[in-house]
């Protein structure tokens, strides 16, 4: 999926993928949506929990960088080599919170970070270290992997998954 050149076209990606996903999402039953095995040991619920915390985590660096401040990244105690373990870290403390809880999460996220995608500028968004913190990068080099490439990768990942998973039942 090539990167967006606009901020037309990436709130236009944004919300294509974030569309697809949700009507992927439509299709499952309660059950499957707590059922491990979308992605790993991941239930759909778990891949919703771990979308709205890569959006929360962008929307934080954009934010320390609207500030003039540089935000640990990924995370606080981790590098980007250290993704994985991040992710595991991420599973752990929402994988006992409720379906319903975290669909709720899921939705207010993606509101959170869409109205900040709407409210930054081009200059903003595509501008090589508008942000001290983005380094040579421009910001989209950080929104479109937290929405619509993640949207895509979640979508794309989780049909493989419980297609596995229905063959082995």
């Amino acid at each position: 999926m090539p990167r967006p050149k606009t901020k037309e076209t990436l709130h236009e990606e944004i919300q294509k993928e974030r569309s697809a996903l949700e009507q992927f999402l439509s299709t499952l039953t309660p059950e499957q949506m707590v059922q491990p095995g979308a992605i790993g040991e991941w239930s759909p619920k778990d891949v919703l929990a771990h979308l709205a915390e890569w959006e929360q985590m962008c929307l934080g660096w954009y934010l320390a960088g609207k500030r003039g401040e540089i935000p640990p990244l990924p995370a606080e105690g981790y590098k980007w080599s250290q993704m994985s373990r991040l992710n595991q870290q991420i599973y752990e403390k929402y994988r006992n919170q409720s379906l319903e809880d975290t669909q709720r999460q899921f939705q207010f996220s993606y509101r959170q970070i869409s109205r900040a995608v709407q409210e930054m500028s081009e200059e903003e968004l595509f501008t090589p270290a508008y942000y001290t913190w983005t380094g040579k990068n421009a910001l989209v080099a950080y929104v479109a992997p937290c929405t619509s490439e993640h949207y895509h990768w979640a979508r794309t990942e989780m049909r493989k998954g419980l297609k596995a998973t229905q063959k082995q039942v």
